[in-house]
């Protein structure tokens, strides 16, 4: 049995093609917002590079933003869920989730069945978001890849104390102007999302092992900082980007199951 998961986020579209589901087949990715020419264009490359066609797909399943807006998907559901059912396939002992978004930032808590105790969600405010980091990586005109780096270097981090993402724009310039070092202002920068989100999973309730899935896992600077704010080592993968979009494609694979038996 085929079938496909695809998470239409805020900033970027992610695909995975399962078999039986258990083996991953097939992944994409691309940053296209959550209009769905971004979500149709990666669903035909993963298909092509697989050798398939729509046609060969028992069960589409979408997630994220733009999923109640994705036609050729037979279901949708929730990023929370699919977030779960993804970290916990990879990772069965992780108990927390971190998801840092391009729009907002989730912690759930789940159960060794993957089922939601507790979770909460920021999605009023950039800050402590992707975006934030978006907008910061531009006002210091480099890639969004170079802030780990360069927070590596810092010495004293640099205080950003606005939670609004406008008014730590306005504070960064200043620090800047007033020569602190671009390094501690990076550092800065990464400990401000870290107690946003910080504060997000203390409201939850910490339970170890702890994941970080979404795009912002790829920031060491924030997962450091996110360590030091909660006293505990913090799991990630290179396919944490990827979670939201493989728990859609497993339980596409479920439903499909279940249909079928409901047709025997």
């Amino acid at each position: 049995m085929l079938t496909l998961g695809i998470d239409i986020g805020s900033t970027t579209s992610k695909c995975i093609l399962l078999e039986n589901g258990e083996r991953i087949i097939g992944t994409e990715l691309l940053v296209a917002g959550i209009g769905t020419i971004g979500a149709e264009k990666i669903m035909e490359t993963v298909l092509k590079k697989a050798q398939l066609s729509r046609d060969d797909i028992d069960y589409v399943m979408a997630t994220g933003y733009g999923r109640r807006n994705f036609d050729p998907a037979h279901g949708e559901l929730s990023e929370l869920s699919c977030h779960a059912k993804g970290v916990l396939f990879t990772n069965p002992q992780v108990r927390t989730i971190i998801d840092i978004g391009g729009q907002d930032a989730k912690v759930l808590r789940i159960n060794d069945k993957g089922v939601l105790e507790n979770f909460m969600m920021n999605d009023k405010c950039a800050a402590g978001t992707g975006r934030f980091l978006d907008v910061m990586a531009n006002i210091l005109q480099m890639p969004i890849n170079e802030l780990e780096k360069r927070a590596e270097l810092s010495e004293i981090p640099a205080k950003i104390s606005s939670t609004c993402t406008v008014f730590a724009e306005s504070e960064v310039i200043s620090q800047l102007a007033t020569g602190e070092t671009v390094e501690n202002v990076i550092a800065g920068i990464c400990n401000s999302v870290a107690s946003r989100v910080a504060g997000l999973a203390k409201r939850v309730g910490i339970k170890e092992e702890v994941f970080m899935s979404g795009g912002v896992a790829q920031n060491g600077g924030v997962r450091k900082a996110l360590e030091k704010e909660l006293k505990v080592p913090i799991k990630w993968s290179e396919t944490s980007q990827m979670m939201g979009a493989l728990g859609a494609a497993i339980s596409a694979y479920e439903q499909e199951k279940k249909r079928g038996v409901l047709n025997e």
